[in-house]
């Protein structure tokens, strides 16, 4: 039996998987053409127009708003659609803590209800349960990049008059029965930080079909001003969430790169998926049949700690880590669990003085926290020789550690 590499052992491979972010000459032009330009705000500038209109079109939307960051895109959406102190957001306690923050940040109140485990998307069944009459919206979260039943959860917004935006930081290029995310709901929020699908480092957008959210956004995001209008002359209380043109000329280059990219995550997925199945107590998701394009920010696996000598999903993804298999845990704790929340949550509350609790039970949400696993994006990049050798490090360590 070969010793782990955990414990001493050789690792199973040295060679690293495809890094990122990946770019070439293109990118180097780009910043080029910017420099050259004088020109490196937006306003002033073509690259950030040019990208608000081809990602938006890319995703089969009317409008683009180009901003700081998706952590920005989401607070700007909520400030447009006039999300204040007090007012409820239903969300997931399963994604990235700015879906949250976003909300507190506005003095509004974040609702979580549990997932499907299928997905590990927002559960529309639980949706409804949560409605109250401070509600003003729901942020559903296509996590990791595969789209949440926009069709139940559009369908119960209406029905209250809730807003929707969709958080698809995480899904550029992904498609629900056949229509790219991020205008499907009123807006929907995209980010470009350093670890996503696209990406300058940092940045974000916002899409909609609506012509009125996207003057409002334009409006939150570049310090009330008007879009046609005298620059000087302010008409509400915002900030600058604006993005430079570097980030711009950056984006459209790496926009050019997405599909090429996408076919290889997708054929590498599916190849690994059909792999796993050699390895008891790993399970892929089986998604939900209705997304026709499946991002793969993230591939995401059940563990079971039980084919693996009781061992938790955090030592096995270091065992595997230490293989040379960038596998890793997911969040580690649902969202309402987080201090900050927590606390602001109940700070909010106090100085509104509102009166009785609101229970949270998410068990799906706290399963996924204990043993839900991941391979991110750029793993996927890489060889089917790369994919096996997932394969070959999970029976490995399997082996070792049932003795």
């Amino acid at each position: 039996m070969a010793k782990l590499a955990i414990d001493g052992g050789v690792p199973l491979r040295s060679k690293p998987y495809p890094s990122w972010p990946q770019w070439g000459v293109q990118e180097e032009e780009a910043l080029k053409q910017t420099l050259y330009s004088g020109q490196w705000w937006a306003p002033g500038g073509t690259q950030v127009k040019a990208f608000e209109a081809e990602f938006a079109a890319y995703h089969g939307a009317r409008y683009g708003v180009a901003v700081a960051s998706g952590s920005a895109a989401l607070e700007v959406c909520l400030r447009a659609a006039r999300i204040d102190w007090g007012d409820e957001v239903i969300t997931t306690p399963y994604t990235f803590i700015a879906t949250a923050s976003a909300c507190l940040l506005v003095g509004a109140i974040p609702r979580f209800v549990d997932i499907l485990p299928d997905t590990w998307n927002i559960d529309p069944g639980k949706v409804e349960a949560a409605i109250t009459s401070r509600t003003k919206a729901i942020i559903p979260v296509h996590i990791g990049g595969e789209p949440a039943d926009m069709d139940a959860i559009i369908e119960i917004a209406r029905r209250h008059n809730l807003v929707v935006i969709e958080d698809a930081c995480q899904a550029h290029g992904a498609a629900w029965r056949g229509r790219r995310v991020g205008a499907l709901g009123d807006m929907g929020c995209f980010s470009f930080q350093a670890s996503k699908n696209v990406t300058a480092g940092e940045g974000g957008i916002i899409l909609t079909d609506d012509e009125g959210w996207a003057e409002k956004c334009w409006s939150v995001s570049n310090v009330g001003h008007k879009r046609r209008g005298e620059w000087y002359k302010d008409i509400a209380l915002a900030s600058n969430y604006r993005l430079s043109e570097w980030a711009g000329a950056i984006l459209r280059v790496q926009l050019g790169r997405l599909d090429e990219q996408m076919a290889r995550r997708s054929s590498n997925a599916a190849y690994l998926s059909e792999a796993l199945a050699q390895v008891e107590g790993l399970d892929p998701l089986p998604g939900d049949p209705r997304v026709t394009r499946n991002a793969y920010h993230l591939y995401k696996i059940w563990y079971n700690p039980e084919a693996f000598g009781g061992h938790s999903a955090k030592e096995f993804a270091a065992a595997m880590q230490a293989e040379g298999i960038p596998l890793s845990v997911g969040y580690t704790e649902p969202l309402y669990r987080q201090r900050m929340v927590a606390e602001r949550r109940a700070f909010i509350r106090e100085k509104l003085d509102l009166r009785g609790e609101f229970s949270e039970e998410c068990p799906v949400a706290e399963q996924v926290c204990m043993r839900g696993l991941w391979l991110r994006q750029s793993a996927l990049l890489g060889t089917r020789e790369d994919m096996d050798d997932v394969v070959r490090a999970a029976l490995k360590i399997q082996q070792a550690w049932r003795g």
